[in-house]
């Protein structure tokens, strides 16, 4: 999360001989360190006049690109992070030579460029940043029916779906595709980029991009038109009114969902499903692993907003988000100084988090009651290991995926657990012949097992041996008989309670488990003007390409609508 107090594994020193990051300015330009993210020295107090027109709240994704955007619209942004790297969920950090991400590592379009880019693709190419990066195609899968390799484009998962499904399920697997990919026209028409948060979107969005949406609808035809409007109901609609019941499907598509946004294909937004395949099912398609890992990506962002003479404090904890006569003028550092925010103040903090730097008596009970009534999703459990790559198979993938039991849901605990193995695509992120791995589970280990444990005690000990296990058993099963947990020279296992103490994430929650059709993220604004709020907290939701959407969102809403569109022109979209 964005307002981390230090890395997500504390057992490593950070190195102290750091650049200082200066106010609008980078003159010699950010130096990158070993791990993959930016090299600065925590700051206890901001240098020079401690304000800026616009105070960004945590250096997540979200955080990041509104940040970035915000100083190419040559504006004077400041983004605070607590953490003494940055980057939030996204950062990346190094043991002995291994460097680990500390979050995503399943990415695709970061080479894609036009309306129907990836957001944070476009908001790259808006800070003139790109990120070399490995291609693939396909993933291991380890379910109850057997394991293979799934590749994804348009046809190469019906030969798997035969194998180990049933001739009903490949017949039920096309009629999905031949009745969602028309609609991702529709779904893909407007640019996130073209969104902001007032009546200016009308210019921006609506006028701007209204032959090529009109365009889509003729293109999709009379039935594809008029099954648009179920691109923000739930995508289980659409498998329901397609009549699909084939079990494997209904399985493989609720996992796909939940890797998405936390939650199964009752409960995510058709338009962000039909996104997705639009993605990994047309021809030609790739997934994309940056060279350099996650840490890449906050790299490059930070860049982009130094180059644009915007500052980031690393080690700058805020405290409160000050308002005064109804309005954010600013935030209070846990050290006691005050940064002035002369045009606005965004929190990349979740919903509850933010909810916690304000004042409450300057709030709305509907607002204070609304955020404490959404639901969560559960927590994390994570296994990093570097061990040596002898007599590991050379043709190890990067990701697999091992589903336990489909009855018991995707969503149960101890039942789904994901593993990345960067190092067989980026060998530079491990020493010579070791790899590197991060398995997790995904937003699905209950926060209540943890709460009011002491870390030091042994009842806490035993219980992450316990929790861990499932993720042992996976990575066993993937890497085979040449993996040795013994061998392995860093292990290293997080709990909710890593998350909710070194990311300052409340309860360690993945984020909101907003169910669509049933609520709706919330949008950017707050009760306090002046105060806006972006990341996975808000809409369009969960997941790397929304929350830059998010960021992006955030800082179109705060210039003028001309500025808007001479950067969508500037981009190309």
């Amino acid at each position: 999360m964005e307002l981390g107090l230090g890395p997500l594994f504390p057992g490593f020193k950070y190195p102290t001989s750091r650049k200082t990051v200066l106010a609008r300015s980078s003159i010699n330009g950010p130096q990158s360190s070993s791990n993959g993210s930016l090299s600065v020295k925590p700051a206890r107090t901001i240098p020079g006049k401690p304000e800026a027109d616009v105070v960004v709240i945590g250096s997540g994704i979200a955080g990041l690109c509104c940040a970035g955007l915000l100083a190419r619209y040559n504006q004077d942004v400041l983004v605070l992070e607590s953490h003494d790297l940055p980057g939030g969920c996204a950062h990346s950090f190094d043991i002995k030579g291994y460097k680990f991400d500390s979050g995503p590592s399943l990415f695709s379009g970061f080479e894609s460029r036009g309306p129907q880019a990836n957001p944070l693709a476009q908001v790259l190419d808006a800070l003139g940043e790109s990120i070399p990066c490995a291609k693939y195609d396909s993933w291991m899968v380890y379910i109850p029916e057997g394991e293979f390799l799934s590749r994804i484009g348009p046809t190469e998962f019906f030969k798997d779906l035969e194998k180990y499904a049933s001739r009903n399920a490949v017949q039920e697997w096309k009629k999905l595709l031949d009745a969602i990919l028309p609609l991702s026209a529709a779904a893909m028409a407007l640019p996130p980029l073209s969104i902001r948060g007032d009546l200016g979107v009308v210019s921006t969005a609506a006028t701007r991009y209204a032959p090529s949406l009109l365009k889509s609808f003729i293109e999709m035809g009379p039935q594809g038109a008029f099954g648009a409007p179920k691109l923000l109901r739930p995508f289980s609609e659409i498998m329901d009114s397609l009549e699909l019941k084939d079990p494997f499907i209904r399985n493989w598509v609720d996992l796909l969902a939940f890797l998405l946004a936390g939650v199964k294909s009752s409960g995510i937004l058709s338009a962000e499903m039909v996104y997705m395949f639009a993605e990994w099912y047309k021809p030609g398609c790739t997934l994309e692993y940056p060279l350099h890992g996650s840490g890449a990506i906050v790299d490059a962002l930070v860049q982009g907003i130094q180059k644009f003479g915007g500052q980031i404090s690393l080690g700058s904890h805020v405290e409160k988000i000050v308002v005064e006569n109804g309005k954010a003028t600013g935030v209070k550092l846990k050290g006691g100084q005050f940064i002035r925010a002369k045009k606005a103040v965004v929190s990349n903090a979740s919903m509850w988090d933010t909810l916690n730097l304000l004042p409450k008596e300057q709030l709305p009970k509907s607002y204070i009651d609304r955020i404490k009534t959404t639901p969560q999703c559960e927590s994390f459990m994570h296994l990093h290991l570097g061990f040596d790559a002898e007599g590991i198979r050379d043709d190890l993938g990067i990701h697999h995926i091992v589903v336990n039991d489909w009855d018991r849901g995707v969503d149960a605990d101890q039942n789904v657990v994901l593993i990345s193995v960067p190092s067989v695509l980026s060998p530079n992120l491990a020493p010579p012949g070791k790899h590197i791995l991060h398995a997790y589970t995904p937003g699905t280990e209950p926060f209540e097992l943890w709460d009011g444990l002491d870390r030091r005690s042994a009842e806490y000990k035993k219980l992450k041996t316990e929790r861990s296990e499932v993720m042992w058993r996976a990575v066993e099963r993937a890497l085979g008989p040449g993996f040795s947990r013994e061998k392995c020279e860093v292990k290293l296992v997080g709990t909710p309670l890593t998350h909710q103490r070194f990311l300052r994430r409340n309860r360690g929650t993945y984020g909101p488990a907003i169910q669509a059709g049933q609520g709706s993220f919330p949008g950017h604004s707050t009760p306090i003007a002046q105060l806006y709020c972006c990341g996975d907290s808000t809409f369009p939701g969960i997941g790397v390409p929304a929350v830059a959407a998010s960021g992006a969102i955030v800082a179109n809403s705060l210039v003028s609508v001309s500025q808007h569109s001479q950067l969508l022109d500037a981009i190309g979209i």
